[in-house]
C-alpha cells in the first residue's frame, strides 16, 4: 500500500487547510499523525474504514475533521482555526488489520511521506 499526502502550506493563525491522503488501496482505518522538531510524533485524528467511527486528539477536537472517500481511496483532514502549535509535518497512515487502537502509532503499517503545515502568529 502506498500513501500520498498533500495539501500542506504556510498560513496565518485562524486560517484553514485541507490535507488529503490518497492510498493505493484503503480497506482499513486511516489516520493522521504529526511531528514537529521539538516533539515525538503524535496522534491527530483517525477514521474507521466506513468513516462512521472517528477519533481526535484533545488538542484538535472541534477544529479538525477527518473524513473518508473510499470510492477514491482518500482520507481528508479539514483543519480550521489553525494555531501556531499546529505547526508540524503531517503524516497519513493506514492500518492493515481491524480492531486495533486507532490512536496508537503502532496500529498503522503504512505511512505517507509527510506534508508540512506551518501556522504563523
Amino acid at each position: 500500500v502506498q500513501l500520498q499526502a498533500s495539501g500542506g502550506g504556510l498560513v496565518q493563525a485562524g486560517a484553514s487547510l485541507r490535507l488529503s491522503c490518497v492510498a493505493s488501496s484503503s480497506k482499513y482505518a486511516m489516520a493522521w499523525f504529526r511531528q514537529n522538531p521539538k516533539k515525538e510524533r503524535e496522534f491527530v485524528a483517525a477514521a474507521s474504514w466506513s468513516g462512521y467511527t472517528t477519533h481526535y486528539a484533545d488538542s484538535v477536537k472541534g477544529r479538525f475533521t477527518i473524513s473518508r472517500d473510499n470510492a477514491n481511496n482518500t482520507a481528508t483532514l479539514q483543519m480550521d482555526n489553525l494555531v501556531p502549535e499546529d505547526t508540524a509535518v503531517y503524516y497519513c497512515a493506514q492500518a492493515k488489520v481491524y480492531g486495533l487502537d486507532l490512536t496508537q502509532e503502532s496500529s498503522y503499517a503504512y505511512w505517507g511521506q509527510g506534508t508540512q503545515v506551518t501556522v504563523s502568529s
